[in-house]
């Protein structure tokens, strides 16, 4: 890995309490999903009523044996990704996600009461079928992958034909049938917020068909940043490379560190509180501002080792009725984003109160924008570790 370092580090550790937190009220079908208080420092917490399993994770793409051998760029193997059922039904069982969407819909039907609608990268088109079901005048649905076709079935079989209209193709390439729409709505959150850029699909579209004062659902996303003990887990995926039934393969460890894992992580490994990296308003911000350099100062709430940061967002509708929204978090209800981990080269002790600071620095990649570029600067003159490194990474 390029990093740049100057340690000297000694260990030394306890275990103390865990972190507090601000609440994410998540409730079922009758109920909202309310955001007690705007994103601060402080991460979330979801609540649900009842105990509703997620499935794994499905994500492999399912490529057309007509196309194999062929000339493909990254974004057809991107849309390709999304023209198998299995990670639709990823998506639509997280409840979290789509209970939300439903939520806003349905509990804020005033909204899109008699509005054209523009559903962006649509899928099965749920979302669409929400709108629709609460009166939306008519809704757009644009779907890249060969799911387009599952979805115009899926809306004949539920007799809203009349009311949806699938279109098949890139938002940045298709022409609507009408000159402008009242909202533009779409899950377009990737791991780590912004891997797949598809936040750059939502603004073309809002730049391009919304209406001024129209709606982007949702319209604010922010992304978080804490810090875990996991030596554990980076042993078994990271320092594995180091001696492999006895030969030195550490070069893959290279390319291993420089690629954040998205899984699960336990909220008592968190050993610092979360701090607000970046929040992006939707209905405002352009293109450029998903590339950007955010400082931070990480507090250790009690005596440990830390070997990962991990970062997480948030996303927030605050024009419904009710501030509706949840969080990606370790400490709220799991989501098939889960979070996103950043294994750092050295293991740092900290002491309660002290500080890791330093900026985080994310910009799409050059040559594949769908992938992400994260610089990371991190430094620490606590007690027991004295260290600065500069780390860099590749979500791909």
């Amino acid at each position: 890995m390029d990093s740049v370092s100057n340690n000297e580090i000694e260990n030394s550790a306890s275990y103390g309490k865990n972190p507090s937190k601000i609440k994410f009220q998540y409730e079922d079908d009758d109920e909202q999903v309310v955001q007690d208080e705007t994103v601060t420092e402080s991460s979330n917490n979801l609540e649900v009523d009842e105990d509703i399993s997620m499935c794994d994770p499905t994500t492999a793409a399912a490529v057309d044996d007509s196309t194999v051998g062929g000339d493909k760029t990254s974004a057809d193997y991107y849309f390709d990704s999304y023209s198998h059922f299995g990670i639709h039904e990823e998506m639509l069982k997280d409840v979290v996600r789509t209970k939300t969407y439903q939520n806003v819909i349905y509990k804020n039907s005033f909204l899109f009461k008699d509005k054209v609608v523009l559903d962006v990268g649509a899928g099965t088109g749920i979302l669409s079928l929400f709108c629709a079901k609460v009166g939306a005048k008519h809704v757009y649905a644009i779907e890249c992958s060969s799911m387009a076709d599952m979805a115009q079935e899926i809306v004949k079989l539920n007799g809203f034909s009349d009311v949806i209209t699938v279109i098949k193709g890139k938002v940045e390439e298709i022409d609507l049938p009408v000159p402008q729409v009242d909202i533009i709505i779409s899950e377009w959150m990737g791991y780590f917020l912004l891997y797949e850029n598809m936040l750059d699909t939502v603004l073309y579209a809002r730049d391009k068909w919304l209406v001024k004062d129209g709606l982007v659902l949702p319209d604010k996303a922010s992304l978080c940043l804490t810090a875990i003990e996991d030596a554990d887990y980076k042993e078994d995926k990271i320092e594995f490379w180091n001696s492999v039934y006895g030969f030195d393969m550490s070069c893959i460890r290279k390319q291993a560190m420089m690629e954040p894992i998205v899984d699960t992580v336990d909220q008592n490994q968190i050993v610092t509180n979360c701090q607000l990296l970046k929040t992006m308003d939707i209905s405002k911000m352009t293109s450029g501002d998903a590339s950007f350099t955010a400082p931070f100062k990480l507090i250790a709430e009690r005596d440990d080792y830390i070997h990962a940061l991990v970062a997480y967002f948030d996303v927030s509708f605050t024009k419904c009725h009710k501030l509706l929204g949840f969080s990606t978090g370790p400490k709220s209800r799991s989501t098939h984003w889960k979070q996103t981990v950043l294994y750092l080269e050295d293991v740092i002790t900290v002491c309660q109160g002290e500080a890791v600071v330093g900026s985080m620095t994310v910009a799409p990649n050059k040559k594949n924008p769908r992938d992400v570029d994260i610089m990371l600067k991190y430094s620490v003159n606590g007690k027991h570790c004295r260290v600065s490194r500069t780390q860099y990474y590749r979500m791909r």
